[in-house]
């Protein structure tokens, strides 16, 4: 994600630039930090080197979250993340072909905290593939009183063989080993990146991206063993 502490950055053009030769398949974005233009731009050349793009929503009140959804017809991202009135969104999105993949439990906050125990994840992913989502968006380590990864194991329960994204806080390699022992198909990262603290021994962005690949594919090494 093109994005830290939960806002796109103001320089998203400019880095998308640099990590393109990396030929990322997965690159995404906040609905907030940047103007629309910018918006724009940003999610025709994402759209243009092939990869899959998405957008997040954090916007706090749930008419902003609605208009964000208006925002990402118009930018034609494959992917929209978040909100919570799951209805009204899918209304907005119609026939564009956006995949979505809501907030399960109780979201708050900028940045944003997450409320909900394990049975009210997994009651609400059921619900999600009831009504047609793709999935979910899980802000497992922005939990406030939950195990992260019992959350995990929750939702992966709850949504069967749909897709799951864990979004925000992941900064470790043993994080992502856990994700994908417990089930996530997916995680976003960002503010990691851009402080230079998932791998603090590289200086550079697109380090800080290849260890990230790397622990990634030892995660599934180590699964498939």
């Amino acid at each position: 994600m093109l994005t830290r502490q939960d806002r796109t950055i103001a320089d998203c053009l400019a880095v998308l630039d640099l990590i393109l030769p990396l030929k990322l398949r997965h690159i995404g974005f906040k609905d907030v930090g940047v103007d629309k233009q910018t918006l724009s731009m940003l999610a025709e050349r994402i759209r243009k080197s092939g990869a899959i793009s998405y957008m997040e929503v954090v916007s706090t009140s749930p008419e902003d979250a609605l208009n964000s959804a208006r925002v990402a017809v118009e930018l034609g991202v494959d992917r929209l993340l978040g909100g919570t009135d799951v209805v009204r969104t899918q209304e907005i999105l119609g026939d564009s072909g956006i995949s979505y993949f809501p907030f399960c439990g109780f979201p708050s906050g900028h940045p944003t905290r997450l409320g909900g125990r394990p049975d009210q994840i997994e009651a609400h992913c059921r619900r999600f593939i009831a009504q047609g989502c793709a999935g979910t968006d899980l802000l497992a380590y922005r939990a406030t009183s939950a195990d992260p990864i019992e959350l995990v194991k929750a939702a992966r329960r709850g949504l069967g063989k749909k897709y799951l994204i864990v979004a925000g806080s992941v900064s470790t390699a043993d994080q992502i080993a856990a994700l994908h022992q417990a089930g996530a198909d997916a995680f976003t990262i960002g503010s990691a990146v851009f402080d230079g603290s998932y791998a603090e021994s590289m200086g550079s962005i697109v380090s800080q991206v290849a260890a990230i690949e790397a622990d990634c594919a030892a995660a599934s090494r180590a699964d498939a063993g």
